[in-house]
């Protein structure tokens, strides 16, 4: 699958690039998506949620009152869940919720997400830029001349680059990755993708079997 590199300006620079076929091309696997984006969202959980049950919460060493001849029930403790003060039942405690994939899932899942990008012509290939010094309005001149500034714009890099990075913290629309470490959920939720020339390669060496 060839497709054009774009120049900063936003014009064609008459130079191609080669995506892989295996990695752009293939039939997706939604089941492997679902699996893949319900760990990243599990695995985003603390699961430190706590709240006190009746052997937790302060008092209740004495019965209420005697056992016969009141009219009411039964009490043994005013820790119990069903009086005011009381534990709760069946209340959350913490417990692990992450969810682990084989590696294979994981490489087959993002395929898939960048086969549905390809298939829909979201993917730009953009020549390699870095910036001077961290300024917003050139990574905003840089997505107005490309014509994606009202797009979510996922632009992956060959390496960290924190001027980059830091050049496109504010423009809400936009998320700058290394191309390695892009998430099938970032590469899903992104209505673009705009990847460095040089970070094809990376992109693409990370997802070989």
């Amino acid at each position: 699958m060839q497709v054009d590199v774009y120049k900063i300006d936003g014009t064609i620079s008459g130079v191609t690039v080669e995506l892989d076929p295996k990695i752009f091309e293939i039939e997706p696997n939604d089941h492997a998506i679902y699996q893949a984006v319900r760990s990243i969202q599990a695995n985003k959980r603390q699961g430190t949620h706590k709240v006190k049950g009746r052997s937790e919460v302060s008092g209740g060493g004495r019965k209420p009152f005697k056992q016969k001849k009141t009219g009411r029930a039964r009490s043994g403790s005013t820790r119990s869940g069903i009086w005011v003060g009381g534990g709760s039942i069946f209340g959350p405690t913490p417990h692990e919720y992450s969810v682990s994939l084989p590696i294979k899932v994981r490489r087959l899942a993002r395929k898939s997400a960048l086969s549905y990008k390809a298939k829909d012509g979201a993917i730009k290939v953009i020549e390699d830029f870095q910036f001077d010094e961290v300024k917003t309005k050139r990574m905003s001149s840089v997505l107005k001349a490309l014509a994606i500034d009202k797009q979510k714009t996922l632009l992956l890099t060959k390496g960290t680059d924190q001027t980059l990075v830091k050049s496109g913290r504010n423009i809400a629309k936009l998320q700058v990755r290394e191309a390695d470490k892009a998430s099938t959920f970032e590469i899903l939720k992104n209505q673009v993708l705009l990847i460095q020339k040089s970070a094809v390669d990376l992109l693409q060496q990370s997802l070989k079997n």
